[in-house]
């Protein structure tokens, strides 16, 4: 079962939209076509940058057709199909599955607290019913609900529960998921893009990256100059995010993601509202990131 290698850089690929707010589905096709292109190792759709929050069942399903029908099995495709609930993740996870989707992102349940038992018993009933790999998902400022890592030491140990995605942002959790699953095939992903090298240096196996949405070449350089034992050129192409990185203080971080995307020129929309304000300021400083990294090449 754990037999998909889990690696290097995954892009949570954003989910084009028409004024109307309806699917832009000829865009989604371009943009899959833009990240394998780059070189990425893998596509998250439904993710955060792909408001799988605030998307319909129905519209989940079409994406991930689309997905994995314009993909041609040139990566490995990962569907986030975590619902508040047991029931409704099993349910999408099986559509998903029924799709042909390689994998599942599972995040937590969210809105209402639960208790580590809970959150073993929720992801246990899932990969009991739902048989291909699933990557756990650690978004806790998000969910409110966090992963502990004797509770992923533990899942670990399930057939296919083969990996965790740790947006925490703590690195120390991270390396402590590394700590508590040596030895067992399950990979270790960075869900913060500022943390991905050190992921990897520390024992882990690469990152969900939202920046590989606007700056894809460099974001798999990290992980490629890694492998090949640069650790200097991996340093350069992680430390070339920080700028953009900064400009998340002006709102929220996928609506930013997006927003850079379609100054790039690519026809993505904006975010679903009520998520789509950046003010002036923010606007300007995307702009000038853009700009600047435009001249120094980084895309």
């Amino acid at each position: 079962m754990k037999n998909l290698q889990i690696k290097g850089i995954i892009t949570p690929i954003l989910t084009p939209m028409n004024n109307d707010e309806s699917i832009n589905e000829k865009e989604l096709r371009i943009q899959i076509n833009r990240q394998i292109e780059s070189g990425v190792h893998g596509l998250f759709p439904l993710g955060t940058n792909g408001e799988g929050y605030i998307l319909t069942k129905d519209e989940k399903k079409r994406i991930l057709e689309i997905v994995v029908e314009e993909s041609k099995g040139r990566v490995p495709i990962y569907a986030g199909t975590g619902c508040p609930g047991t029931r409704d993740t099993i349910e999408l996870s099986l559509i998903a599955k029924s799709i042909g989707v390689d994998a599942l992102s599972i995040i937590t349940p969210y809105f209402a607290a639960a208790s580590q038992e809970e959150l073993y018993i929720h992801f246990y009933e899932i990969a009991k019913v739902v048989d291909i790999p699933i990557i756990l998902y650690n978004i806790p400022a998000r969910t409110g609900n966090s992963l502990s890592t004797d509770t992923v030491g533990k899942l670990s140990e399930i057939e296919n529960i083969a990996g965790v995605k740790d947006s925490s942002g703590n690195f120390d959790n991270m390396l402590q998921y590394i700590e508590k699953t040596k030895g067992r095939d399950f990979s270790i992903l960075s869900g913060n893009d500022s943390l991905i090298l050190w992921c990897l240096a520390a024992g882990g196996d690469g990152g969900v990256a939202g920046c590989a949405n606007v700056f894809p070449k460099n974001m798999v350089a990290i992980y490629e100059n890694f492998i090949l034992g640069n650790f200097e050129k991996a340093m350069e192409s992680q430390d070339n995010i920080r700028s953009f990185r900064n400009c998340f203080k002006f709102g929220n971080p996928n609506t930013i993601v997006k927003t850079a995307v379609e100054l790039l020129g690519y026809s993505v929309g904006k975010c679903r509202n009520p998520f789509s304000k950046i003010p002036e300021a923010g606007m300007e400083a995307i702009k000038k990131v853009l700009a600047e990294n435009k001249e120094k090449g980084i895309e």
